[in-house]
């Protein structure tokens, strides 16, 4: 028992410091797996505008768009892993990680 709790120290240790790295991976990973979901959702709206304007919309909504999420959102996924303790950190994260496989999976 003291190997795994030793174990899950020294992953959570090791992960708090570089938190900022994971999160950004995270918001990344959400960013693929639901960029399709919000292109179609900016498609819609766009969708009686002219094709000429129509793109380089498209195009400049969807890099401040996203550019903004994955900016914005990772302090915030950053500030709220730091939350957790140093024996539920490496947990946390490895659910979150097969969850988002999980998702992938399922998506693709």
């Amino acid at each position: 028992m003291d190997v795994m709790l030793d174990l899950l120290s020294n992953v959570s240790h090791w992960s708090r410091g570089h938190l900022s790295e994971i999160s950004l991976a995270l918001v990344g990973c959400l960013l693929v797996l639901f960029g399709a979901d919000l292109k179609g959702a900016v498609e819609q709206r766009l969708g009686g505008v002219n094709g000429a304007l129509r793109v380089p919309a498209m195009a400049a909504l969807m890099l401040v768009g996203c550019g903004a999420a994955l900016i914005h959102a990772t302090p915030w996924v950053e500030k709220g892993l730091a939350q957790f303790g140093n024996y539920a950190l490496g947990p946390v994260l490895l659910v979150v990680i097969v969850l988002i496989g999980i998702v992938a999976d399922r998506r693709g």
